[in-house]
């Protein structure tokens, strides 16, 4: 699987903001999962959200989309061209639990870093992951840093995009358990 990260913590970047009016907390209220409105266009962001929300895995969400990306480049994706026809993306706002989890922008790196070596070694096709550390609001006065991890899945149709990002999903929540040490304890 593809896999690459980068910064983006200029003063006119965006940034990840936790303190939005549709923030639902999945760590307190994993029930609440069904409240996300992304879910029906793609199953498996219920198991990556339930998974980055559990107890014990030192992270959380506080952002989602899902979207059609239009036309994407095969070489990306290790596709060749007849499986790149039709693509489906999502993001994933994730933050550490730990208040001063991720105190730098160093920090966010090595846990990226961390993650997108994982998913490389990973045999996957027709998917990619890229992973942006910006500055995240966490509280109404309180700034850190998290990750926006864009991930997206091509193929010969939008049903087999849709299986190639679901696979690109589990592949990273997957890397998120197998990284445990670099990720910060709550």
């Amino acid at each position: 699987m593809e896999a690459d990260w980068e910064f983006e913590i200029a003063p006119d970047a965006p940034v990840i903001d936790t303190v939005w009016a549709g923030f639902v907390d999945l760590r307190r209220q994993p029930e609440r999962v069904e409240d996300i409105s992304e879910l029906p266009q793609l199953h498996a962001l219920r198991e990556l959200l339930l998974r980055l929300n559990a107890e014990g895995s030192g992270l959380f969400t506080s952002k989602c989309d899902v979207w059609n990306p239009g036309e994407v480049d095969a070489g990306e994706f290790s596709a060749d061209r007849d499986s790149a026809a039709g693509a489906l993306a999502c993001y994933v706002d994730v933050l550490p639990a730990e208040k001063d989890g991720w105190p730098t922008p160093e920090s966010a790196a090595d846990w990226a870093r961390s993650i997108c070596r994982c998913v490389a070694e990973m045999p996957l096709r027709n998917c990619r992951m890229d992973m942006v550390i910006r500055q995240a609001f966490v509280t109404a006065t309180g700034t850190s840093f998290g990750t926006t991890c864009y991930i997206t899945g091509c193929g010969a149709t939008k049903v087999e995009a849709a299986e190639s990002l679901s696979g690109a999903l589990r592949a990273f929540a997957e890397a998120v358990m197998f990284s445990r040490p670099a990720i910060p304890r709550a």
